[in-house]
């Protein structure tokens, strides 16, 4: 007998990342929280997403919807563009340099793509002046010009010659008389010329934004109808010192071709779209260049969205499920998605502790329910066995991330002390200006804190917005059913100053509730300069103080 029942060995076997799968199966198991709706416009955007939120399965999705339609998807991973040397080594050769190097290799791809969907459509196989224009494309980024020192060198040089000679032969004998005479004369002249060039330098690609733009925009011409969708996924692998030049590329050669639309996949805290280049800005301006962004992590929060969060990854574990079951012709596994939650899980709470535990992060649901599936063996899902799966991907997966940061993993310490040990809350209010430290979206990056909502303003604070901060769930796991464990969302004070908790959707138009939910920042750092936090001595703040942490 198998050490996991078919069922467990099944969320084991559900693969982790989009690009693991095969279209088809991207199809099949992608789940819509809503994105779609959103981004399958042909309007240029960008979608944000920290890891494992589903950028990578969104693109794909959208990709294969558009080409149902008829239209071209060009889907392109922008880690396999360029090389080690010249992306993260900036002593390798200017920056310019290095940028043109990474925009031929990105319209390489470009072009291969295109010849494959030539491959895959019939009509564009026919389509003369499709194949030209796409040839005319490899001719606008494949020229190359060499700068350097010319060393020119002419040289000439005459010769001329002459030579003559006389002779005269005498023979005398008995029976003949014989005289003989040669006179010769020989004259020769001879010119040589040599120019000689010498080029001493390095070649360099010369890449001419015109030409490119003019190769797209005839290639769109081509396609009457039709429209060119082009997917660039991971944009964040990009250094971030290079990002504005391709943004730059973007803006002059492929945005305002009629005929294209882009979609970008990023990760907020590591893009870097536009940028000062000896005083002229260049890269594209979200909003104006490029629609508004479309964010994935504000699609599954669990808190305030219980009954969406818990029908999206019911969905996604079903998909994901059945295409197993048709991958391994496993009969019986087919009849477990109909009823998931009672066929692998003890109850309905374990399940919800899931939905809790992944904190919106489709990812994290998938790691998290394997670990929990591998611990229950023949059995079921239960609640302690998800928060033992939990606590493991905390600090297995997201912590490691954060060992070399190790301010951000101090401020860290700080919020849980302050938050759930001293207010024994789980979320808390920051100021939308302070939402943008450093510290702050490093920890949000790394999945260790989730925004929970965004532009919540309250009354005694006019001009003032603030955002909702979440503590994940793997980060107090240990101190459920103990008394440290958070009593409520929100830390607050009721109408009469008695300690209380709110839920994210309850209005806080009272001062005195508002300032205890405010993590006040500046005190850390305040702190932290002069010696650093005291994580064991923190105390909290009477009712009448000003806010602090």
């Amino acid at each position: 007998m198998s050490a996991l029942s078919p069922l467990n060995r099944a969320f084991n076997q559900i693969p982790k990342r989009a690009e693991k799968q095969e279209s088809p199966q991207l199809h099949e198991t992608f789940v819509d929280s809503g994105v779609v709706d959103v981004t399958n416009t042909v309007d240029h955007q960008v979608i944000y997403g920290r890891r494992g939120t589903g950028k990578t399965h969104a693109l794909s999705y959208l990709g294969s919807e558009v080409a149902a339609n008829g239209d071209l998807a060009l889907y392109i991973d922008l880690r396999t563009i360029g090389s080690a040397n010249g992306l993260f080594d900036p002593q390798s050769a200017p920056i310019t340099e290095r940028a043109a190097r990474l925009l031929v290799d990105l319209l390489g791809q470009l072009h291969e793509s295109l010849l494959n969907a030539v491959l895959e459509d019939d009509s564009l196989m026919e389509d003369g002046r499709f194949v030209e224009k796409a040839d005319q494309l490899i001719a606008a980024i494949t020229s190359v010009r060499v700068l350097g020192e010319v060393e020119q060198t002419a040289e000439a040089e005459n010769k001329t010659g002459v030579r003559s000679g006389r002779s005269l032969e005498a023979r005398l004998t008995p029976q003949d008389v014989r005289v003989s005479g040669k006179i010769s004369s020989d004259a020769s002249s001879e010119d040589r010329g040599l120019h000689r060039e010498t080029r001493k330098g390095t070649e360099q690609i010369s890449l001419n934004f015109s030409d490119v733009a003019k190769a797209l925009r005839e290639l769109g011409g081509t396609l009457s109808s039709r429209r060119v969708w082009i997917l660039l996924d991971e944009w964040s692998s990009v250094p971030r010192d290079l990002q504005p030049y391709l943004a730059q590329f973007l803006t002059r050669c492929v945005l305002p071709v009629h005929k294209f639309t882009v979609k970008i996949a990023a990760i907020e805290q590591q893009s870097n779209f536009r940028t000062q280049v000896d005083g002229v800005t260049i890269g594209i301006e979200l909003g104006a260049d490029m629609g508004a962004h479309v964010n994935l992590d504000d699609f599954l929060v669990f808190e305030g969205n219980e009954e969406r969060a818990r029908s999206f990854f019911q969905g996604l574990f079903v998909k994901h499920l059945h295409s197993i079951a048709a991958d391994t012709s496993n009969s019986a596994l087919a009849q477990i998605p109909g009823s998931l939650v009672s066929a692998g899980f003890t109850d309905k709470r374990a399940f919800d502790e899931l939905v809790r535990a992944a904190e919106g992060v489709p990812r994290d649901a998938l790691y998290i329910a394997a670990k929990a599936a591998m611990k229950a063996g023949q059995g079921k899902i239960s609640v302690p066995l998800v928060r033992d799966a939990t606590r493991g991907w905390y600090h297995g997966d997201k912590m490691t991330g954060l060992t070399s940061l190790v301010e951000a993993r101090r401020l860290l310490e700080w919020i849980i002390t302050e938050v759930i040990r001293g207010k024994r809350a789980r979320a808390f209010l920051v100021n939308s200006a302070d939402s943008r430290d450093d510290l702050l979206l490093a920890l949000f990056d790394a999945r260790v804190l989730h925004i929970l909502r965004r532009g919540y303003s309250a009354q005694d604070h006019p001009g003032e917005r603030f955002d909702i901060w979440g503590i994940d769930y793997g980060a107090y796991v240990d101190l459920v059913q103990t008394q440290s464990a958070p009593a409520g969302v929100l830390p607050i004070f009721d109408e009469e100053g008695v300690e209380a908790y709110a839920d994210i959707d309850v209005p806080m138009q009272d001062h005195r509730a508002i300032r205890r939910a405010i993590l006040d920042l500046q005190l850390f750092y305040g702190v932290e300069g002069e010696q650093g936090p005291d994580l064991g001595q923190q105390t909290e703040a009477p009712a009448e103080a000003e806010p602090v942490g």
